[in-house]
């Protein structure tokens, strides 16, 4: 006879918020990682500075998120994590045009974030984005000669390493009591921010491939 302990269904672990985002986002993910690579922005400093404004628009369009009170309540230290002004720098250290700039920051105040769940998945993206930055890093050392210092000041990590940094982001997120309707709003804003993310991709790095 077999024992009754062993026929006990076992019940399915919901995944946490994190990993239920990570899920619904994986394969935009890649294939935006996958075109950027694709485009060469390592190949020299006139073509990285043009993923660099890549990122300072993303940046920007939710830089006010991660300065919110209201978010911060929730997510502890998540002002200190806003990267806009560092890569606003990154700008200026290539000595980017006015124009440039104003074109970065307007495209950026086109995109609308509607609400606190919807920012939340806009936050995923970004912040996560700080774990691969670490990669890009090391080319923009390598081929660039660019550091923390000068040009590359957005990619890097935080003191107590990037993999803890971003474990407490997570912590800090899956801890937010939501229901369905309000993940699906935040997956949704996540979906935005990669789609926000690759329309600058093709709008300033690819029509400048060689």
């Amino acid at each position: 006879m077999s024992n009754p302990a062993e026929c006990q269904s076992v019940e399915p672990t919901e995944p946490t918020f994190s990993a239920w985002l990570k899920e619904g986002t994986n394969t935009t993910h890649e294939s935006l990682d996958k075109r950027i690579m694709s485009l060469s922005p390592f190949s020299n400093r006139e073509r990285y500075a043009l993923f660099v404004r890549t990122q300072s628009r993303l940046h920007q369009a939710v830089s006010d998120w991660f300065q919110s009170d209201e978010l911060n309540n929730f997510l502890p230290g998540l002002k200190e994590r806003d990267r806009s002004e560092a890569v606003l720098q990154d700008c200026a250290d290539f000595e980017m045009p006015e124009s440039d700039l104003k074109a970065d920051q307007q495209a950026a105040a086109e995109v609308t974030i509607s609400d606190f769940h919807s920012a939340l998945g806009w936050l995923y993206v970004v912040e996560g984005s700080n774990l691969g930055a670490a990669f890009l890093l090391k080319y923009a050392r390598k081929h660039l000669d660019l550091s923390e210092e000068f040009g590359a000041r957005h990619l890097a990590g935080h003191e107590d390493g990037r993999g803890l940094h971003w474990r407490q982001f997570k912590t800090a997120l899956d801890a937010l009591e939501l229901n369905q309707e309000q993940k699906e709003v935040a997956l949704n804003g996540a979906k935005q921010a990669f789609a926000f993310a690759r329309q600058n991709v093709e709008q300033l790095l690819a029509p400048a491939t060689p």
